[in-house]
């Protein structure tokens, strides 16, 4: 991708950003001319303010989570806050983004490298060249083979859940196992300490953008413990970690290793970062509200609960603590398509017609916190326009559904949804809106911590799962491949295409996009494809959410970050006054 189309991308992204306050106010989505007007606009919502203005080196950010971490192994780690975490506090990339809020956030940096790679042979060669004084906690030297045997790890079987961008594009990779065997991979030389070259299948004019994942991050082999890395990667970020009790406790101390001169996206304010999982959701929502004594110096993991927006909207004093940036998400509906009944397209486009999208915006929480998606690609990879083909009502078509389903001869369905815990209220929406049409679902909630696992064995997979896809850097290239792809299906840490849809036109498709050198043009294919995709309802589009998160009265530096989900921004945040702070 080029920098002039990165840009166009961002300020699309910003765009939304800021019609996605405006909801917060005025309880509707498209309040755009309030938006433009300025009086909508919050403390870190794409305004260029930040929650608590600068902050002061020192003290202890305590972080209230209801979840353990999926990974921290940069091999492993892709879900989005997560990969935001990793990325600014335990081990850096070859390339990141910049630490600011809106379209500036998506703006491409080097992070290990020098620059942002620079490419030959018509794109299918990229290399990277390490900057001087990089070093790893313990003080030893960063080195080029470490990014490349981090890359290596990728491929390894156990160590599921990661990206699989450098499986599509590396060169030789397509039976390649890991390096645990003693095997590495030709396609990515190490002429030197400092250099790194990566040897693709096809051109990829957005290599840069891939290198900001945490499969680029450097592990060095000495270090590499399988699956137990997990537990304690070594760090070549700000932060190391001092203990980690999964599912209560992570606690992040100093990397006194880590040079503030080689790195200037990341700021590292506080002395620690203490992690409290495992607490209900509610409860945290009431503390930072309430930000009374410690709980001033703590912010929020996951979203505020629904059922806490009314507690904070009306309260000027409270609401300037709260960021709600559009995620760049789209949040769907998997079907099983590899059994019945979901086999069958019939049944699926009946599901697109049956579901009431208006009942999972209010169980969401409202219109402050989501909107009712109309297609696959969310608004931020489509210039900032909404695509709606198929012009379903927002609370569906119940009759059309039934029709459908009596066409297919699949009627009185019993099916099975596996959610996240938190998304409980929202199964039982859609339990009752699919009741409507004839098709009796059974719920199953899984915590967090191990949901994507749970949804990504697809051997056991459920009938039907409710997850969000994100873009991993603003291109459809990132998004429509990886839902919809059948040749990205893994038997366990099925992380994309977890409906299981194999179709060989999809794939020839994007296979022709993928091909495609011009990258405006590419985006105007990918557009295409989202909408010919909906024809087939292999998945169904339910929302394209936000992100509302709450800080405490101590608490600077804070805004969600445009690229990882609008989650905060680890690299910037820390506290007014670290006296105050717990530690």
């Amino acid at each position: 991708m080029t920098r002039r189309t990165h840009a166009a991308l961002a300020a699309a992204l910003a765009a939304t950003l800021t019609l996605g306050l405006g909801a917060c106010k005025n309880d509707k989505s498209d309040s755009g001319a309030d938006a433009a007007a300025g009086s909508t606009k919050g403390p870190g919502a794409a305004s260029g303010s930040i929650v608590g203005g600068t902050p002061v080196k020192g003290g202890t950010l305590t972080v209230l989570s209801n979840q353990d971490f999926a990974h921290l192994d940069p091999a492993r780690n892709w879900t989005m806050p997560n990969m935001d975490f990793g990325i600014r506090l335990l081990y850096r990339t070859l390339v990141t983004f910049k630490a600011e809020p809106g379209a500036a956030g998506s703006e491409l940096v080097p992070d290990l490298a020098t620059d942002l790679g620079r490419s030959s042979d018509g794109g299918k060669t990229w290399t990277f060249t390490l900057k001087d004084g990089v070093k790893y906690e313990d003080g030893t030297p960063i080195k080029s083979a470490d990014v490349k045997y981090n890359v290596e790890r990728s491929f390894a079987p156990d160590l599921t859940g990661g990206p699989d961008y450098a499986q599509q594009y590396l060169a030789g990779g397509e039976n390649y196992k890991g390096p645990l065997n003693g095997e590495h991979l030709a396609s990515i030389e190490t002429p030197d300490e400092k250099t790194v070259v990566f040897h693709l299948k096809r051109p990829v004019a957005e290599f840069s953008s891939t290198a900001t994942l945490p499969t680029f991050a450097p592990v060095p082999q000495a270090q590499d413990k399988g699956t137990q890395y997990d537990l304690r990667p070594f760090s070549s970020g700000p932060y190391k970690i001092e203990t980690y009790d999964r599912g209560k406790q992570l606690t992040l101390v100093r990397n006194t290793n880590w040079d503030q001169s080689t790195d200037p996206v990341r700021k590292a304010y506080p002395d620690r970062i203490v992690v409290v999982e495992g607490l209900k959701a509610g409860q945290i929502d009431d503390r930072i509200i309430a930000s009374e004594g410690e709980d001033a110096s703590t912010i929020e993991w996951a979203t505020l609960r629904p059922e806490s927006i009314s507690k904070v909207l009306p309260k000027p004093d409270v609401k300037s603590r709260l960021i709600a940036e559009q995620q760049g998400c789209t949040d769907m509906l998997y079907p099983n398509t590899s059994k019945a009944p979901f086999d069958d397209p019939k049944v699926r486009e009946a599901l697109m017609y049956a579901v009431d999208r208006d009942a999972q915006v209010t169980a969401f929480g409202g219109p402050a916190t989501a909107d009712v998606a109309t297609s696959y690609l969310p608004p931020a990879l489509t210039g900032g326009t909404k695509q709606d083909t198929l012009k379903i009502a927002p609370t569906g078509d119940p009759e059309k559904a039934k029709q459908l389903l009596k066409d297919a001869g699949k009627t009185d369905l019993k099916v099975s949804l596996t959610v996240s815990s938190g998304d409980k209220t929202r199964a039982e929406a859609l339990q009752q809106s699919l009741a409507k049409v004839g098709i009796q679902v059974t719920i199953t909630t899984a915590d967090p911590s191990v949901y994507y696992d749970t949804i990504g064995d697809t051997k056991n997979a459920p009938d039907l799962a409710i997850l969000g896809w994100c873009p991993d850097y603003p291109s459809g290239a990132t998004f429509l491949p990886q839902v919809f792809d059948g040749r990205t299906i893994k038997e366990k840490g099925n992380q994309g295409n977890v409906e299981q849809f194999r179709d060989q036109a999809t794939s020839d498709r994007i296979d022709q996009i993928n091909a495609m050198s011009d990258v405006a043009e590419a985006d105007k294919a990918w557009m295409q494809l989202s909408d010919d995709l909906l024809k087939k309802a292999p998945t169904v589009p339910l929302l394209w959410l936000r992100r509302p998160l709450l800080a405490g009265t101590n608490v600077a530096g804070a805004f969600g970050h445009p690229v990882w989900t609008g989650q905060w921004d680890f690299a910037t945040i820390g506290l007014k006054d670290p006296s105050k702070s717990k530690g």
